[in-house]
Protein backbone atom coordinates (compact mmCIF):
# COMPACT_ATOMS: atom_id res chain seq x y z
CA UNK A 1 0.00 0.00 0.00
CA UNK A 2 1.07 3.26 -0.27
CA UNK A 3 3.57 4.66 1.99
CA UNK A 4 1.10 7.74 2.90
CA UNK A 5 -1.88 5.58 3.52
CA UNK A 6 0.17 3.41 5.52
CA UNK A 7 1.52 6.12 7.53
CA UNK A 8 -2.30 6.58 8.78
CA UNK A 9 -2.28 3.47 10.27
CA UNK A 10 0.26 3.65 12.29
CA UNK A 11 -1.80 5.67 15.27
CA UNK A 12 -4.13 2.72 15.66
CA UNK A 13 -1.57 1.05 15.63
CA UNK A 14 0.88 -44.99 16.30
CA UNK A 15 -0.29 -47.23 14.45
CA UNK A 16 2.21 -49.83 15.89
CA UNK A 17 2.01 -51.82 18.82
CA UNK A 18 4.07 -49.52 21.13
CA UNK A 19 1.49 -46.73 21.13
CA UNK A 20 -0.38 -48.88 22.90
CA UNK A 21 2.17 -47.87 25.82
CA UNK A 22 1.77 -44.30 25.47
CA UNK A 23 0.65 -42.21 28.20
CA UNK A 24 -0.70 -39.19 26.94
CA UNK A 25 -3.19 -37.64 29.02
CA UNK A 26 -6.33 -37.29 26.60
CA UNK A 27 -8.17 -34.06 27.91
CA UNK A 28 -11.98 -33.84 28.11
CA UNK A 29 -14.39 -30.94 28.71
CA UNK A 30 -16.83 -28.33 26.74
CA UNK A 31 -15.96 -26.93 24.08
CA UNK A 32 -17.79 -25.07 21.21
CA UNK A 33 -16.39 -27.15 18.22
CA UNK A 34 -18.10 -26.09 14.69
CA UNK A 35 -17.93 -22.82 15.45
CA UNK A 36 -15.81 -20.99 13.25
CA UNK A 37 -13.02 -18.62 15.24
CA UNK A 38 -11.79 -15.12 14.33
CA UNK A 39 -9.30 -16.57 11.40
CA UNK A 40 -11.93 -18.40 9.64
CA UNK A 41 -11.12 -22.02 10.95
CA UNK A 42 -12.94 -23.95 13.48
CA UNK A 43 -12.97 -23.16 17.63
CA UNK A 44 -12.00 -26.88 19.19
CA UNK A 45 -13.59 -28.68 22.01
CA UNK A 46 -10.28 -29.48 24.61
CA UNK A 47 -10.03 -33.05 23.59
CA UNK A 48 -9.62 -31.65 19.64
CA UNK A 49 -7.07 -29.40 20.80
CA UNK A 50 -4.84 -32.23 22.72
CA UNK A 51 -4.63 -34.05 19.47
CA UNK A 52 -4.89 -31.19 16.91
CA UNK A 53 -2.55 -28.43 18.69
CA UNK A 54 -0.97 -29.94 21.16
CA UNK A 55 -0.11 -33.56 19.20
CA UNK A 56 -1.58 -36.05 21.42
CA UNK A 57 -2.82 -39.11 20.55
CA UNK A 58 -6.75 -40.64 20.97
CA UNK A 59 -7.83 -43.67 22.62
CA UNK A 60 -6.76 -46.54 20.03
CA UNK A 61 -10.63 -47.94 18.61
CA UNK A 62 -12.48 -44.78 20.08
CA UNK A 63 -12.71 -42.73 17.12
CA UNK A 64 -15.25 -42.51 14.88
CA UNK A 65 -13.93 -43.15 11.69
CA UNK A 66 -11.87 -46.30 12.94
CA UNK A 67 -14.11 -48.42 10.87
CA UNK A 68 -15.95 -45.86 9.08
CA UNK A 69 -16.74 -47.28 5.37
CA UNK A 70 -18.79 -44.58 3.69
CA UNK A 71 -17.52 -43.00 0.69
CA UNK A 72 -16.53 -39.47 0.52
CA UNK A 73 -13.70 -37.20 1.41
CA UNK A 74 -11.76 -37.09 4.87
CA UNK A 75 -10.71 -33.35 5.68
CA UNK A 76 -8.77 -31.52 8.42
CA UNK A 77 -11.23 -31.07 11.44
CA UNK A 78 -9.46 -27.37 11.89
CA UNK A 79 -9.09 -25.94 8.24
CA UNK A 80 -10.96 -28.07 6.42
CA UNK A 81 -8.88 -28.77 3.38
CA UNK A 82 -9.36 -31.50 1.91
CA UNK A 83 -6.62 -34.60 3.02
CA UNK A 84 -7.96 -37.86 2.41
CA UNK A 85 -9.99 -40.01 0.09
CA UNK A 86 -12.34 -42.84 1.37
CA UNK A 87 -11.17 -45.26 -1.61
CA UNK A 88 -6.99 -45.02 0.02
CA UNK A 89 -8.79 -46.17 3.81
CA UNK A 90 -8.37 -50.03 4.83
CA UNK A 91 -8.87 -51.63 8.16
CA UNK A 92 -5.11 -52.13 9.63
CA UNK A 93 -6.82 -53.32 12.90
CA UNK A 94 -4.33 -51.21 14.42
CA UNK A 95 -7.27 -49.02 16.41
CA UNK A 96 -6.67 -46.10 14.02
CA UNK A 97 -7.89 -44.80 10.55
CA UNK A 98 -5.75 -45.92 7.85
CA UNK A 99 -5.12 -44.63 4.67
CA UNK A 100 -2.36 -45.74 2.10
CA UNK A 101 -2.21 -42.43 0.23
CA UNK A 102 -3.29 -39.21 0.49
CA UNK A 103 -4.51 -36.01 -1.82
CA UNK A 104 -1.34 -34.75 -3.53
CA UNK A 105 0.23 -32.33 -1.24
CA UNK A 106 -2.62 -32.33 1.22
CA UNK A 107 -0.15 -33.89 4.43
CA UNK A 108 3.84 -32.90 5.01
CA UNK A 109 5.85 -35.82 6.58
CA UNK A 110 8.17 -34.41 9.86
CA UNK A 111 10.59 -35.74 12.17
CA UNK A 112 8.56 -36.58 15.53
CA UNK A 113 10.05 -35.57 18.27
CA UNK A 114 10.26 -38.56 19.72
CA UNK A 115 12.84 -39.11 17.38
CA UNK A 116 11.71 -42.60 15.74
CA UNK A 117 8.93 -41.68 14.16
CA UNK A 118 8.01 -40.17 11.04
CA UNK A 119 4.26 -37.05 11.99
CA UNK A 120 1.78 -36.27 9.37
CA UNK A 121 0.62 -32.51 9.90
CA UNK A 122 -1.49 -30.75 7.54
CA UNK A 123 -0.05 -28.48 4.73
CA UNK A 124 -2.75 -26.13 5.11
CA UNK A 125 -3.03 -25.44 8.68
CA UNK A 126 0.08 -27.60 10.10
CA UNK A 127 -2.73 -29.46 12.27
CA UNK A 128 -1.34 -32.51 13.96
CA UNK A 129 -2.93 -35.24 12.59
CA UNK A 130 -1.37 -38.85 13.24
CA UNK A 131 1.85 -40.81 12.01
CA UNK A 132 3.27 -42.56 8.70
CA UNK A 133 4.88 -46.40 8.99
CA UNK A 134 6.78 -47.54 6.17
CA UNK A 135 7.26 -51.58 5.14
CA UNK A 136 4.21 -53.19 7.01
CA UNK A 137 3.14 -55.33 3.94
CA UNK A 138 -0.61 -53.62 4.65
CA UNK A 139 -1.01 -52.79 0.99
CA UNK A 140 0.58 -52.85 -2.14
CA UNK A 141 1.52 -49.03 -1.76
CA UNK A 142 3.07 -50.72 1.83
CA UNK A 143 2.46 -47.28 3.70
CA UNK A 144 0.10 -45.97 6.37
CA UNK A 145 -0.82 -43.01 7.34
CA UNK A 146 -1.89 -43.60 10.90
CA UNK A 147 -4.41 -40.60 11.50
CA UNK A 148 -6.60 -39.28 14.71
CA UNK A 149 -10.34 -39.56 14.30
CA UNK A 150 -10.05 -36.37 16.23
CA UNK A 151 -8.11 -34.43 13.07
CA UNK A 152 -10.72 -34.94 10.67
CA UNK A 153 -14.18 -34.21 9.28
CA UNK A 154 -15.77 -36.17 6.41
CA UNK A 155 -17.76 -35.10 3.61
CA UNK A 156 -19.84 -37.86 1.98
CA UNK A 157 -19.61 -38.28 -1.48
CA UNK A 158 -23.54 -37.39 -2.04
CA UNK A 159 -23.52 -34.14 -0.23
CA UNK A 160 -22.58 -31.47 -2.59
CA UNK A 161 -19.91 -29.10 -1.13
CA UNK A 162 -22.07 -25.36 -0.64
CA UNK A 163 -18.30 -23.41 -0.17
CA UNK A 164 -15.18 -23.63 -1.41
CA UNK A 165 -11.83 -21.20 -0.71
CA UNK A 166 -9.45 -19.61 -2.76
CA UNK A 167 -6.33 -17.37 -1.86
CA UNK A 168 -4.95 -14.61 -4.53
CA UNK A 169 -2.10 -12.42 -3.95
CA UNK A 170 -1.87 -9.51 -6.14
CA UNK A 171 -0.26 -6.78 -4.38
CA UNK A 172 -1.81 -4.61 -1.83
CA UNK A 173 -4.78 -6.86 -0.18
CA UNK A 174 -7.05 -3.57 0.24
CA UNK A 175 -7.61 -3.46 -3.39
CA UNK A 176 -7.75 -7.18 -4.07
CA UNK A 177 -9.81 -7.51 -1.40
CA UNK A 178 -12.27 -4.43 -2.85
CA UNK A 179 -12.72 -6.05 -6.50
CA UNK A 180 -13.76 -10.13 -4.53
CA UNK A 181 -16.04 -8.03 -2.20
CA UNK A 182 -18.18 -6.99 -4.81
CA UNK A 183 -18.53 -10.28 -6.37
CA UNK A 184 -21.88 -11.79 -6.49
CA UNK A 185 -21.77 -15.17 -4.60
CA UNK A 186 -18.49 -14.18 -2.54
CA UNK A 187 -19.45 -14.76 1.46
CA UNK A 188 -16.07 -13.17 2.74
CA UNK A 189 -12.99 -11.92 1.28
CA UNK A 190 -9.82 -11.57 4.56
CA UNK A 191 -6.78 -9.74 3.61
CA UNK A 192 -3.67 -11.67 5.72
CA UNK A 193 -0.23 -13.34 4.61
CA UNK A 194 0.97 -16.38 3.29
CA UNK A 195 3.47 -17.99 2.02
CA UNK A 196 6.64 -16.83 4.18
CA UNK A 197 8.72 -18.87 6.95
CA UNK A 198 6.97 -17.13 10.35
CA UNK A 199 4.34 -18.01 12.17
CA UNK A 200 1.81 -15.01 12.68
CA UNK A 201 3.68 -12.11 11.63
CA UNK A 202 2.67 -8.97 11.81
CA UNK A 203 1.98 -6.49 9.49
CA UNK A 204 5.11 -4.53 10.37
CA UNK A 205 7.09 -7.30 9.92
CA UNK A 206 5.45 -8.64 6.34
CA UNK A 207 6.24 -5.01 5.30
CA UNK A 208 10.30 -5.51 6.40
CA UNK A 209 10.63 -8.25 3.46
CA UNK A 210 11.92 -10.40 5.75
CA UNK A 211 8.91 -13.05 6.29
CA UNK A 212 8.37 -13.92 3.12
CA UNK A 213 5.18 -13.58 3.17
CA UNK A 214 2.99 -12.18 0.39
CA UNK A 215 -0.06 -9.81 1.08
CA UNK A 216 -3.19 -12.09 0.01
CA UNK A 217 -7.13 -12.64 0.26
CA UNK A 218 -8.59 -15.47 1.60
CA UNK A 219 -12.04 -15.67 -0.24
CA UNK A 220 -15.24 -17.87 0.62
CA UNK A 221 -17.29 -18.50 -1.89
CA UNK A 222 -21.10 -19.95 -2.60
CA UNK A 223 -20.16 -23.03 -5.28
CA UNK A 224 -23.99 -22.71 -6.35
CA UNK A 225 -23.46 -18.50 -7.31
CA UNK A 226 -19.76 -18.96 -8.59
CA UNK A 227 -16.94 -20.88 -8.86
CA UNK A 228 -13.43 -20.63 -8.82
CA UNK A 229 -12.65 -20.19 -12.65
CA UNK A 230 -14.89 -17.17 -12.29
CA UNK A 231 -12.91 -16.03 -9.35
CA UNK A 232 -9.50 -16.64 -11.29
CA UNK A 233 -10.65 -14.77 -14.47
CA UNK A 234 -11.38 -11.84 -12.09
CA UNK A 235 -7.71 -12.14 -10.20
CA UNK A 236 -6.23 -11.75 -13.44
CA UNK A 237 -8.15 -8.91 -14.40
CA UNK A 238 -8.31 -6.36 -11.25
CA UNK A 239 -4.22 -6.77 -11.02
CA UNK A 240 -1.62 -6.53 -13.65
CA UNK A 241 0.11 -10.08 -14.01
CA UNK A 242 3.36 -8.61 -15.77
CA UNK A 243 4.35 -7.00 -13.10
CA UNK A 244 7.55 -8.61 -10.47
CA UNK A 245 7.37 -8.05 -7.18
CA UNK A 246 5.24 -4.91 -7.10
CA UNK A 247 1.81 -3.73 -8.15
CA UNK A 248 1.64 -0.14 -9.11
CA UNK A 249 3.21 2.27 -6.54
CA UNK A 250 3.96 -0.65 -4.17
CA UNK A 251 7.03 -1.66 -4.25
CA UNK A 252 9.09 -5.61 -2.58
CA UNK A 253 7.97 -8.81 -2.91
CA UNK A 254 4.97 -8.86 0.19
CA UNK A 255 2.74 -7.39 -3.30
CA UNK A 256 3.88 -10.28 -5.88
CA UNK A 257 1.46 -11.65 -7.61
CA UNK A 258 0.76 -15.08 -7.11
CA UNK A 259 -2.11 -18.43 -6.88
CA UNK A 260 -2.07 -19.90 -3.51
CA UNK A 261 -3.97 -23.21 -4.81
CA UNK A 262 -5.33 -25.54 -2.46
CA UNK A 263 -5.86 -28.44 -4.93
CA UNK A 264 -4.90 -29.86 -7.99
CA UNK A 265 -8.10 -28.74 -9.07
CA UNK A 266 -7.15 -24.76 -8.66
CA UNK A 267 -4.42 -25.50 -9.81
CA UNK A 268 -4.97 -26.41 -13.38
CA UNK A 269 -7.79 -23.72 -13.87
CA UNK A 270 -5.10 -21.04 -13.02
CA UNK A 271 -2.89 -22.82 -15.26
CA UNK A 272 -4.87 -22.74 -18.34
CA UNK A 273 -5.97 -19.13 -17.76
CA UNK A 274 -2.06 -18.16 -17.95
CA UNK A 275 -1.59 -20.21 -20.68
CA UNK A 276 -4.74 -18.49 -22.45
CA UNK A 277 -2.96 -14.93 -21.14
CA UNK A 278 -0.09 -16.00 -22.88
CA UNK A 279 -1.25 -16.76 -25.86
CA UNK A 280 -2.77 -13.23 -25.91
CA UNK A 281 0.93 -11.74 -25.64
CA UNK A 282 1.03 -11.52 -22.21
CA UNK A 283 4.18 -12.00 -20.14
CA UNK A 284 2.68 -13.72 -16.89
CA UNK A 285 4.71 -13.46 -13.84
CA UNK A 286 2.63 -15.07 -11.61
CA UNK A 287 3.79 -17.72 -9.11
CA UNK A 288 1.80 -21.05 -8.40
CA UNK A 289 2.23 -21.95 -5.04
CA UNK A 290 0.35 -24.76 -2.98
CA UNK A 291 -1.58 -23.07 -0.08
CA UNK A 292 -0.29 -23.21 3.24
CA UNK A 293 -0.88 -21.42 6.34
CA UNK A 294 -3.22 -18.14 5.56
CA UNK A 295 -2.89 -15.53 8.70
CA UNK A 296 -5.30 -12.73 8.94
CA UNK A 297 -4.36 -9.60 8.90
CA UNK A 298 -4.74 -7.06 12.01
CA UNK A 299 -8.81 -6.13 12.31
CA UNK A 300 -8.16 -2.40 11.31
CA UNK A 301 -6.94 -3.65 7.47
CA UNK A 302 -10.05 -5.51 6.72
CA UNK A 303 -12.96 -3.75 4.65
CA UNK A 304 -10.97 -1.11 4.78
CA UNK A 305 -12.48 0.95 1.24
CA UNK A 306 -15.71 0.16 2.90
CA UNK A 307 -14.83 1.84 6.09
CA UNK A 308 -12.92 4.60 4.39
CA UNK A 309 -14.77 5.28 1.40
CA UNK A 310 -12.75 5.81 -1.10
CA UNK A 311 -11.43 3.42 -4.40
CA UNK A 312 -8.15 1.50 -4.78
CA UNK A 313 -5.89 3.76 -5.97
CA UNK A 314 -3.38 0.87 -7.44
CA UNK A 315 -6.25 -1.60 -8.71
CA UNK A 316 -8.38 -0.94 -11.64
CA UNK A 317 -10.36 -4.08 -13.63
CA UNK A 318 -8.87 -4.41 -16.95
CA UNK A 319 -10.95 -6.77 -19.75
CA UNK A 320 -7.74 -9.85 -20.91
CA UNK A 321 -10.46 -12.77 -21.48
Amino acid sequence: MAKEQKNLLKPMIIGSAGILLLAIAFASGPGSAGKPGNDGKKMLTNNEKNVIENKGTEPPFSGEYVHHKEDGTYSCKRCGAELFRSEDKFDSRSGWPSFDDAIEGSVKMIPDPDGARTEIICSSCDAHLGHTFEGEGFTDRNLRHCVNSVSLDFVPKTHARQTDRAIFAGGCYWGVEYYFSEKPGVISVTSGFIGGHVDNPTYEQVCSGKTGHAEAVEIVFDVSKTNYEELARLFFEIHDPTQIDRQGPDIGDQYRSAVFFLDDEQREIAQKLVADLERKGFDIVTQMVRAGQFWPGPDYHQDYYERSGKRPYCHARVKRF
